[in-house]
């Protein structure tokens, strides 16, 4: 299973919390999509020979693109890859840009599900996270979505200083209550470097509670699983049969392409990352060459990855797999660190599998690194 990512570096507005590579201009945008073109033709080979089932436009905004520049990607794609007929082709959008004709024409351009950028169903959040569209938008727009799509997720953010647990409640219903088969809900991070940040410094605005947010966290997991979602990854919920395959490979470790700036490669051996500065990505690419770094993983460093990601799982990190894979001591040294844990009741055994518990997905990352490889 492959997987190819693009990134879609433009913005109508930047979200005080963002920290991801974008631009609010519009003016290389042309010159850019000539440029994504060029690397996905330069990257045809990137892949093992086999077909690829995920394609995601990611971003940025990526529904900023027009439906020509859109098929003519995925057409590029189509060109220099073997695409699997069921593969799954996600575009990114925010609520403002779903229109009806927009929703028609990504239909018929191949895209088959939508990420939406929601983030809350309040006006008072939204106008706080600097978001573009209304919460009025965001429920009349994914209703009109619904005609065209059934596969669709939307993003929610919890532990923000606006968002009491009532609030939190009601954007979980909500979500619920339109039929939303998939959710990804993340706890509001400040990331040096953003607005949020910098408004925080200045006391223009209260700091998170990390308290609220590991509550929030808590009570998301009951409210959505009480409505049918599997928890299947820390921050993913969805129901029977709707997970993201996209994402699911990532955690999977299976090989992904990233295409664009700023976007991240893996090939099972070595991480690549592209060149995050739109202006020098399209100069390289005019020359005919991929502007990117590269790091070739050690065994530790590929354990590592694997824990990492497979905790964050609802499926858990996999000890036979472990053994067969780095070696019978590096699984015996995985159970026996796992002990404390578990004692803790923060894992869990579970068909040779170690599990984190409800408890322990409040502490995912700093478990993970306590059974990392050294």
């Amino acid at each position: 299973m492959a997987g190819i990512y693009l990134h879609i570096p433009f913005c109508r507005q930047a979200c005080h919390y963002c920290n991801f590579h974008f631009s609010t201009s519009l003016k290389l945008k042309n010159e850019f999509v000539q440029a994504l073109l060029k690397e996905i033709s330069l990257q045809q080979n990137y892949l093992p020979a086999e077909p690829v089932n995920t394609i995601y436009f990611g971003g940025g905004t990526p529904s900023l693109l027009t439906i020509d520049e859109l098929s003519g990607i995925l057409q590029t794609l189509r060109q220099q890859f073997t695409i699997a007929d069921d593969a799954e082709v996600t575009l990114e959008a925010n609520p403002d840009d779903l229109g009806e004709e927009k929703l028609k024409e990504w239909r018929q351009a191949g895209i088959n599900r939508l990420s939406i950028g929601v983030q809350s169903f309040f006006e008072d959040d939204l106008r706080w996270m600097n978001r573009a569209h209304t919460a009025q938008q965001a429920i009349d727009n994914l209703q009109l979505a619904k005609k065209y799509f059934d596969n669709i997720t939307i993003d929610l953010i919890y532990g923000t200083p606006t968002l009491p647990d009532d609030k939190w409640q009601h954007n979980v219903q909500q979500a619920i209550a339109l039929g939303i088969p998939h959710l990804s809900c993340y706890a509001l991070t400040v990331e040096p470097g953003t607005a949020l940040a910098s408004m925080i410094n200045k006391y223009k605005t209260t700091d998170v509670n990390t308290e609220d947010q590991a509550r929030q966290f808590l009570l998301l997991i009951d409210w959505l699983q009480a409505a049918g979602y599997e928890h299947y990854e820390i921050s993913n919920f969805a129901l029977p049969g709707m997970r993201s395959r996209h994402n699911s490979s990532y955690w999977q470790g299976a090989s992904y392409l990233g295409l664009g700036p700023s976007a991240h490669s893996f090939n099972g051996k070595s991480r690549q990352w592209n060149i995050a500065n739109n202006a020098l990505y399209i100069k390289s690419l005019k020359e005919d060459k991929v502007p990117f770094e590269i790091e070739t993983l050690t065994e530790t460093q590929r354990l590592n990855e694997y824990i990492m990601t497979s905790l964050r799982t609802m499926e858990g990190l996999h000890v036979e797999f472990v053994a067969s894979r780095f070696g019978e001591k590096a699984a015996a040294k995985l159970k026996l660190e796992a002990q404390p844990f578990i004692g803790a009741g923060k894992m869990q055994w579970s068909h040779n599998h170690l599990q984190l518990t409800k408890e322990g997905k409040l502490f995912a990352d700093g478990i993970a690194a306590e059974l990392f490889a050294s």
